[in-house]
């Protein structure tokens, strides 16, 4: 069960609830960062984008097997729609660093969205044009997130330890960091 939440890590999942899945850096940080969500049911931490079965964490930060640290989300998008939770990953990670996140360096950190239908792929796909024209007029070079579809790229749960990691070891470490501008998701231009 999810240390924070109480509810169970792995599916099936309730009626009514949707999957999202991220990898913004270290997973550590990054999977507080939806936990804290309103409407965000439950979320584990894995390995997802790359070609071994069943990854090991010394496996996957070995860059060898292709993985990224990914979490999954499971939230009620009555509650907490995916466009929010997409507005939440661009706004804590700089999605133009390629392969690092900050000091973290490696392919395990890069930066990818892993969509589980049509109209998740289409959400970030234009959540990202909206990021990237903000990035650019501060200075912020091209995104390197890579946008897949999760059929392909199986997402495999982290060890046991690595789940919820920051509620068991409140002092642990977080790489997690953005870069202080803010993402256009759901803004409504005026005109005057």
């Amino acid at each position: 069960r999810h240390t924070v939440l109480g509810n169970p890590l792995l599916g099936p999942y309730p009626d009514g609830l949707e999957t999202a899945d991220f990898a913004l850096g270290c997973f550590w940080g990054a999977e507080r960062v939806f936990w804290r969500q309103d409407g965000v049911w439950t979320t584990l931490v894995g390995y997802q984008g790359g070609t071994t079965p069943n990854p090991t964490y010394e496996e996957a930060c070995s860059g060898l097997t292709g993985h990224t640290e990914a979490v999954r989300v499971v939230h009620d998008p009555a509650v907490v729609p995916y466009t929010t939770l997409l507005k939440l990953f661009w706004e804590n990670h700089d999605p133009t660093q390629g392969f690092r996140q900050g000091n973290d360096v490696g392919t395990q950190y890069r930066s990818a969205i892993f969509t589980h239908s049509p109209d998740q792929h289409t959400a970030a796909l234009a959540s990202r044009d909206a990021y990237q024209a903000t990035l650019k007029a501060a200075g912020y070079g091209d995104i390197t997130t890579e946008i897949l579809p999760a059929t392909h790229n199986h997402f495999y749960p982290a060890e046991p330890y690595h789940q919820q990691y920051l509620d068991k070891n409140p002092a642990g470490y977080c790489g997690i960091g953005g870069t202080g501008l803010s993402c256009p998701i759901g803004l409504t231009p005026t005109s005057d």
